[in-house]
């Protein structure tokens, strides 16, 4: 069943305003977030592992010191490890939506809509 004139213009127009939302997304979603630092994440873990058995050591001697400087340990291993990395830069490819392989994926797909529609599929 065709569909009449408006709900082709309305049809055509939600298309359009896709494309225009979908290209700002894609243009800007990872940029400015920070990449993670692998790095400082497992420096950070191994620091934090090391200020956990310094912690436990304490409890077991009974050492206030030792449990305080593990726990000073652990946390400082906590910051390192969360400590962000560079800031995403944009790409050629993520600011420039490529519009030949959009608009060749739209022809596809009408053309196996209108397959699907004179029965061919």
């Amino acid at each position: 069943m065709p569909l009449s004139e408006h709900e082709q213009r309305l049809l055509d127009e939600m298309e359009r305003n896709l494309y225009g939302h979908d290209a700002d997304v894609t243009s800007t979603s990872f940029v400015g977030m920070p990449r993670p630092n692998y790095r400082a994440i497992i420096l950070g873990v191994i620091i934090a592992l090391a200020g956990l058995g310094g912690l436990i050591a304490g409890v077991m001697l009974q050492n206030v010191l030792i449990g305080i400087a593990g726990f000073a340990a652990m946390f400082v291993g906590v910051l390192v490890a969360s400590r962000p990395g560079a800031p995403a830069q944009a790409t050629a490819t993520s600011t420039r939506p490529q519009k030949t392989s959009g608009s060749s994926f739209i022809k596809r797909m009408e053309q196996r809509w209108d397959e699907r529609d004179n029965g061919r599929l």
